[in-house]
C-alpha cells in the first residue's frame, strides 16, 4: 500500500493537487474544492500532533474494530461521515488552501514517521506511524479523486 512517508508517493500528490482548479467540481460529496482543500490541511495538522479531536463515544466503542478501512487497499467510501471539527462550511481561498496543504505535506513527509502524534485518531484509535503514513495518502488520494484528480 502507498504511504505518504515515500517520496514519490508525496510528489504524486503535490503534483494530482496542483492540477486543481478554483472551478473544479466535486464528483459527490458537498465541500467545493477549496474546503476540501482546508479539510485536508485539518486532517494532516491531527496527524502532525498540531491539533487534536475528541474521540467520540462510537469511535471509542467500535473504532479499532473498523480502522482498517483508513490503511488498507480498498478506497474509502464516498460521503463517509467525518470528523466533526474539521468539517469545513465556510468560503475558503482556493490558492492560499492549495498551497498551505502542499507545504502541510511535505512537512509531514520531511518530518518522518518518528514525528507522527502519538495521539489517537478521533475516530479509529491509535494509529502507528506506518498507519498514519498509509492512511494519510489514502485520504489524499480519496478527495482528489473526489475532484477528478
Amino acid at each position: 500500500m502507498n504511504s505518504i512517508f515515500e517520496q514519490c508517493h508525496t510528489n504524486e500528490m503535490i503534483a494530482r493537487i496542483q492540477r486543481l482548479r478554483p472551478d473544479s467540481q466535486p464528483r459527490w460529496g458537498n465541500m467545493n474544492v477549496a474546503q476540501m482543500l482546508a479539510h485536508c490541511s485539518s486532517f494532516q495538522e491531527i496527524a502532525m500532533g498540531n491539533s487534536s479531536s475528541s474521540r467520540s463515544w462510537l469511535g471509542v466503542v467500535i473504532g479499532k474494530f473498523v480502522k482498517p478501512i483508513f490503511y488498507n487497499d480498498k478506497p474509502l467510501p464516498r460521503n463517509m461521515s467525518t470528523i466533526p471539527d474539521i468539517m469545513i462550511v465556510d468560503e475558503r481561498d482556493f490558492d492560499a488552501e492549495k498551497e498551505t496543504l502542499i507545504q502541510k505535506i511535505i512537512t509531514f513527509q520531511n518530518n518522518g514517521p518518528e514525528n507522527c502524534t502519538t495521539r489517537p485518531h478521533p475516530f479509529f484509535g491509535k494509529f502507528s506511524p506506518e498507519e498514519w503514513g498509509k492512511g494519510i495518502y489514502k485520504h489524499l488520494d480519496h478527495h482528489l479523486k473526489q475532484f477528478g484528480v
